[in-house]
């Protein structure tokens, strides 16, 4: 039986701990380089999960990101950045990882083949949700089963997975396939795959929030500013939409209780009573109420 691509010897493997530090290092980046290319080729499946994350969110339900080892934590990262950069609330985000979130610098092997921790787990899926399940295998036993009880739960499965023909993907609404090469550590897939499905996450995820309309000329206007850092940001944002100084921008904030949309609204003319009526009529889109307060009916 043929091994799976993530288990497979890389050709560039041979001798590498005969190499030198610059040579091995080399040969390193150039495996992670071709897995991060392998990428682009699965942008049409990753702008179709993206679709199913934002439809999810618009709809009050949650996204459930799972998975074992370190797709799992590729998963957890993606996860855990939401709030902060794009304003999606933590009540509206889950992850489920094998053997519980790691406390510790330890990844326990055997909980990958926990089916049964995966079931009791997928009782916290609720219908409509949208699950992202990771894998680099595809056949994890924890993340397939999880997969399999979240769809008869309701919810909408995300895939992704780095081998073709992948049990994770058969059955999932969106099957993101990211064809890696062979690691230069064989099977050590935190490696190339993980460099892959860490882009792939940012990619979705960053796309869910465009379609949100929590982005807007590449500036991240659901921003929860909750350190000096994001409020500079923020300050920053709001004097680019609306023409203003800081000065004037840092007022609008505060007028708009530090909240970025309506507060370039309220830069623009607007004031707060107009800036949550016309983000209310526009799905929160900050673009669409833009163009109502410049061009009303």
């Amino acid at each position: 039986m043929p091994l799976p691509a993530t288990e497979a010897l890389h050709p560039d493997a041979n001798g590498l701990d005969t190499l030198s530090d610059r040579e091995a290092l080399d040969r390193l980046l150039s495996g992670q380089e071709a897995a991060l290319a392998a990428v682009r080729g699965a942008l049409p499946d990753i702008a179709a999960g993206a679709a199913v994350m934002a439809e999810a969110i618009a709809r009050g339900r949650r996204l459930v990101y799972g998975g074992a080892g370190s797709s799992a934590l590729m998963a957890m990262a993606d996860a855990m950045e939401l709030p902060g950069t794009y304003g999606i609330s933590p009540e509206n985000i889950l992850v489920l990882m094998a053997g519980g979130m790691p406390g510790a610098p330890h990844l326990p092997g055997h909980v990958e083949d926990d089916t049964a921790e995966a079931q009791r787990a997928a009782r916290l899926i609720r219908d409509g949700d949208a699950l992202v399940a990771v894998s680099a295998s595809g056949s994890t036993p924890y993340t397939v089963s999880l997969a399999q009880a979240a769809r008869a739960r309701g919810a909408r499965v995300i895939a992704l997975a780095n081998n073709a023909g992948a049990p994770l993907l058969e059955g999932a609404e969106v099957a993101i396939h990211v064809t890696t090469p062979p690691e230069l550590i064989a099977g050590s897939t935190r490696m190339g795959a993980g460099t892959a499905q860490k882009a792939a996450l940012n990619l979705m995820s960053t796309l869910m929030a465009v379609r949100l309309g929590h982005v807007h000329d590449g500036m991240m206007v659901n921003v929860v500013a909750d350190n000096e850092k994001l409020r500079a940001r923020a300050i920053r944002i709001v004097a680019s939409i609306g023409d203003v100084s800081e000065d004037a921008a840092e007022k609008a904030l505060q007028r708009a209780d530090g909240a970025v949309k309506p507060a370039a609204l309220i830069a623009c003319g607007a004031t707060p009573d107009q800036a949550g009526a016309l983000l209310s009529e526009t799905g929160q889109n900050l673009r669409a109420a833009l163009a109502r307060l410049r061009h009303p009916a």
